[in-house]
């Protein structure tokens, strides 16, 4: 019989950093209420959560893989919007912030998940930050801590190229 393990939907005591963007606050305010719900919920205690903030989606990235690194926390949650506009500003933010986030998990080895929403208007975006289950910042909180607990059933082995 295959073995299968699974994440849990709480996590007393893990210590979680959310990065969350200042641009579009509108927006971003009501994604970052959505991380902190979903982390209350999921027996995270508040003094356990350390927001960072940061100007934009571009810097989004470093600050999270730094947060990672630090040793400091068993999760990042992302938190941003790109609203897409005229120019080909919307692809490049989009682009460097996915990649970004994405690589800050691989190489710390720390679970750090996707809540930039990358939309073709306002009004998606406002729907994706609403109060609500399909709060996309409850969404990536629900991701980090399902996937922080699932790691727990994985060591790493100390392999060279392993993550810490």
């Amino acid at each position: 019989m295959a073995t299968e393990l699974h994440g849990f939907p709480s996590a007393p005591g893990a210590r979680v950093a959310i990065v969350a963007s200042r641009y579009n606050p509108e927006i971003t305010d009501g994604l970052l209420q959505g991380a902190r719900d979903a982390l209350a919920e999921a027996q995270v205690h508040d003094d356990d959560v350390t927001v960072l903030h940061v100007a934009g989606a571009f810097e989004i990235p470093l600050v999270a893989r730094r947060a990672a690194a630090s040793g400091r926390f068993d999760a990042v949650v992302c938190l941003g919007c790109v609203i897409k506009g005229e120019t080909m500003h919307f692809e490049y933010i989009a682009s460097v912030a996915t990649h970004g986030i994405a690589d800050a998990a691989v190489a710390t080895g720390i679970p750090v998940t996707f809540g930039v929403l990358t939309t073709l208007t306002e009004e998606q975006a406002l729907v994706r930050s609403r109060p609500g289950p399909e709060n996309k910042g409850r969404e990536a909180a629900m991701a980090a801590v399902d996937t922080l607990t699932l790691l727990r059933h994985l060591p790493v082995s100390g392999r060279p190229g392993d993550p810490a």
